[in-house]
Parts: structure tokens; C-alpha cells; sequence
């Protein structure tokens, strides 16, 4: 069961996001203030935090970055509702490693834990990752599925490489555009359906099983047979 440390210091959000963590089968501890906050991100063994950026005694910002400074690589989910592009790229600068603005839903929390925790147990000597026949080199960006190597733009291996170390998940396309792209999510943008549209024909070629699946209102997923 992952353990997770929530640093808020509003109660009714904390246990709003304790609530949503144990429906999710999450264990978690709460913290009202930095200070308490830290001590306990210090002291103690958490899988991943969510922290809020306004807290009394010691801000988000500087807590995170006093984490960063002792060495500790807990993953660091920001929550805000601080939401102008600077306050978004000041989280993350500090050591952040994702942001999500309030009010949130909860099983967009939920999601983007889970991928922060996914990628928090991936092997940083790990060189290959494979779905099904789909084989992806990470040293070569080099993709082959069935025997065929197939030739990949660069932002078509990063949205690859995000899916598969993400396989059998839904990814809402906010959390696609967010984490591949790295700019805040635009509601109005195609710019997700014209990429992965293209790298679903380069990967679901004729004959082949369809990797790459379409939810319907939600996001994208690729399955994971």
C-alpha cells in the first residue's frame, strides 16, 4: 500500500485529498504547516508527497528545494491553486515533479500520483521498454514492432516512450499535453489528436493489434495485452 504524505494546511482540501488517497487503496499522513511538513518528508519513509504551495512557516517552493538540497528524490506532486504559467514553472524549478491546480478532480490526483510513482520505480539503467511486440530502445530512439523499425519524429518518441511506461493506464490528454509537451493544457487544441493519430498509424500497422486505443470523452491508452 503506497504511503503518501499530504502537506496542506487548509483541513477541508487535506481531507479532501485523504479521502480521495484511501478510496484509492493509498495510506496516508497529514501536515498542516511546512515545518511539520518537512520534518516529516525528512524523517520518515513516504512514496510520494502532495504538497500545497502556500503554507505557514515555510512555503511549498522552499520546502520542496530544502528536500532537493538533502538529497531526497520522493516524488513531489504540487498542488495549487496558484495557476499562472510562472507559478507553474516555479514549482517545478524548485523540484516539483508535477503540478495540479485547484480545484482538481479527484481521480485526475489519483492518475497523476499513480504515474509519479510508476516512473519514481522505473530503473534509471533501464534502456528498453516493451508492450506486447512493441519494443522501444532508449538509448538509439529506436522503435520496432513485429521485426519493423519504425522511424519516429522526436516529440513522437517522447509521447511513445510517456505511453508506454504508462501502458494499460488512461491518460487524459491534459496529462499527455502537461507531461510530453511540457506547456499548461489548452482545452481547445487538436495538437494531441494530429500526434498520436500519427503514431498510431506508424505503430498499428495492417495485420497488427491496436496498441493505441482511443476512451471515448477521456484520453488515450495503450494496451497492454
Amino acid at each position: 500500500m503506497p504511503r503518501i504524505l499530504v502537506i496542506e494546511d487548509d483541513p477541508e482540501t487535506a481531507e479532501e485529498i485523504a479521502a480521495c488517497l484511501t478510496a484509492s487503496g493509498f495510506e496516508s499522513s497529514r501536515c498542516f504547516d511546512g515545518p511539520t511538513g518537512l520534518e516529516a518528508a525528512m524523517n520518515e519513509q513516504f512514496d510520494a508527497i502532495t504538497l500545497d504551495r502556500m503554507l505557514p512557516g515555510l512555503d511549498g517552493l522552499a520546502l520542496v528545494k530544502a528536500l532537493r538540497d538533502a538529497g531526497s528524490d520522493a516524488p513531489v506532486l504540487m498542488v495549487s491553486a496558484l495557476s499562472d504559467v510562472d507559478d507553474r514553472v516555479d514549482g517545478l524549478r524548485a523540484g516539483g515533479d508535477d503540478y495540479l491546480i485547484k480545484p482538481f478532480a479527484p481521480k485526475e490526483l489519483i492518475a497523476r500520483l499513480e504515474v509519479l510513482l510508476r516512473r519514481h520505480q522505473t530503473s534509471g539503467a533501464e534502456v528498453r521498454l516493451r508492450v506486447a511486440d512493441l519494443e522501444l530502445d532508449l538509448v538509439k530512439h529506436e522503435a520496432v514492432r513485429d521485426g519493423r523499425r519504425i522511424e519516429l519524429l522526436p516529440m513522437e518518441f517522447q509521447l511513445l516512450e510517456f505511453m508506454m511506461r504508462n501502458a494499460g493506464h488512461l491518460l487524459t490528454r491534459r496529462m499527455i499535453f502537461e507531461k510530453v509537451w511540457e506547456y499548461y493544457f489548452d482545452p481547445g487544441t487538436n495538437l494531441i489528436n494530429v500526434h498520436v493519430g500519427k503514431l498510431r498509424r506508424k505503430i498499428d500497422g495492417p495485420g497488427l493489434l491496436p496498441l493505441i486505443r482511443t476512451e471515448r470523452g477521456q484520453g488515450y491508452m495503450l494496451y497492454a495485452p
